[in-house]
């Protein structure tokens, strides 16, 4: 059954001109098409010699003899186009090329290692100028020049050696309740020299010479520091400690002079809050003792063997004698190995490059520390590694010769006493020893 319109069978005339469709036992028969002739837009004319690089169409392979060979038809045969060897960068499927070698860019500079490694020298430089600088002037700020030591008068010949008057008082300034308990320093008013010493920096060597505080001397003619009073000599013998009790660290250094014949340049003193922060700002000191002792005074309990003294242990260490039969000498003795072992580990890089340690150093120390007005960053610096140059064995250390004692008081040894100033004022190695 046919569900098409009458008229519109296989003998309606359709079949002709469109096809039979699905529905007649007959296949369709070849159509013939209307020939339209294509018109081809000219092409433009190739230059004589190869192609540019980086672009056109790469050759077909096979068709060499193909009149259409130059013919562009569209299609992508699977190749990348832009490079002639086929692949991007030059290299068959590798990465993208460079952008100096990228088609249509200008080729860019090589970076200048030079300049940058300059330009970063110089800005790294003026970082450490500006910093150091910006330290020395806070530093300098805090330092307490109190001391004038242009009151003290009849003073010995200068010499080549830069010599300081280096002291350790029992100040208890700035220190709570809390504090002077655990330091065990008593609440004593006012300030007396526990430790004395003089620090000799020569071209020859250099020497540091203990003052014993019992030290039997006279107090000179002397003016004084606040009154501006001259007060004739009266032939007064007494301990050395005794002429900073009466005038402070004026008269101190003009007894000192005048019992010596040795000129002192500086002057630089600490209490014991200053002390006790300097060791714990720099995690402690680390010593050798070589034998174990206690002092109920002064707190100390030590077992022999190296071990690190924090600030309070510290303090006990250089102030213990009780426990020594040689008393004030051995304390001395002490003070100077545990000197010299704070100055080698405060003038090591590890603690002069390291802000995070050298400003609370710094700090610590320059809070308490007082000195002469003439004294600057550059002494203190000098006389720290003087130190330090003495505990790594370039140097003597060694207490004041003794002779004897008078009425409980260490008599010096005269006689070797000259022959060790005027070894320090020829600027030669001290080769005077203690008895």
């Amino acid at each position: 059954m046919n569900d098409w319109p009458d008229g519109w069978t296989d003998n309606g005339g359709r079949d002709q001109r469109h096809g039979r469709g699905s529905g007649h036992p007959q296949p369709d028969g070849p159509q013939r098409m209307r020939h339209v002739q294509r018109q081809q837009p000219p092409r433009p004319q190739r230059p004589a010699g190869p192609p540019p690089s980086g672009y056109g169409v790469p050759q077909q392979q096979g068709r060499e003899h193909d009149t259409f060979a130059g013919y562009d038809s569209g299609y992508n045969t699977g190749q990348v186009y832009g490079n002639p060897s086929g692949g991007q960068g030059g290299r068959p499927g590798g990465p993208p090329a460079p952008p100096s070698a990228r088609p249509g860019r200008p080729p860019q500079p090589a970076p200048d290692w030079r300049k940058r490694i300059k330009v970063g020298s110089i800005v790294l430089a003026s970082v450490l100028v500006v910093t150091t600088v910006g330290t020395y002037f806070w530093a300098d700020s805090k330092v307490r020049r109190e001391v004038d030591l242009s009151k003290v008068i009849e003073r010995p010949k200068d010499d080549d050696c830069t010599t300081y008057l280096i002291v350790g008082s029992d100040s208890r300034e700035g220190m709570s309740a809390e504090e002077k308990k655990k330091l065990h320093t008593g609440s004593a008013e006012g300030k007396r020299t526990d430790s004395m010493m003089v620090l000799a920096a020569c071209s020859g060597g250099n020497s540091m010479i203990s003052l014993p505080r019992d030290s039997d001397v006279e107090i000179p003619s002397f003016v004084g520091s606040e009154t501006g009073k001259k007060y004739a000599a009266k032939g007064l013998r007494t301990k050395l400690n005794a002429a900073y009790a009466m005038d402070g660290p004026e008269l101190l250094v003009r007894t000192v002079e005048f019992n010596t014949g040795l000129r002192i340049d500086h002057y630089a003193e600490i209490g014991f809050a200053g002390f006790a922060n300097i060791v714990d700002a720099l995690g402690g000191v680390e010593m050798n003792i070589e034998k174990g002792f206690k002092d109920k005074k002064s707190g100390a309990d030590f077992k022999a063997g190296k071990q690190t003294l924090n600030g309070e242990q510290a303090l006990a260490f250089v102030r213990t004698r009780y426990a020594f039969a040689e008393s004030d000498l051995a304390r001395t003795k002490n003070q100077q190995k545990f000197l010299s072992a704070l100055a080698s580990q405060a003038a090591t890089p590890g603690t002069i490059l390291n802000p995070f340690q050298l400003y609370p150093t710094l700090g610590a120390g320059l809070d308490t520390l007082i000195v002469d007005k003439d004294m600057g960053l550059f002494d203190l610096g000098e006389m720290f590694f003087a130190m330090k140059g003495i505990s790594g064995g370039e140097g003597t250390s060694i207490n004041m010769p003794i002779s004897g004692s008078r009425g409980g008081n260490l008599v010096w040894d005269k006689a070797k006493v000259q022959q060790l100033v005027k070894q320090i004022q020829n600027d030669e190695k001290v080769t005077v020893g203690a008895n």
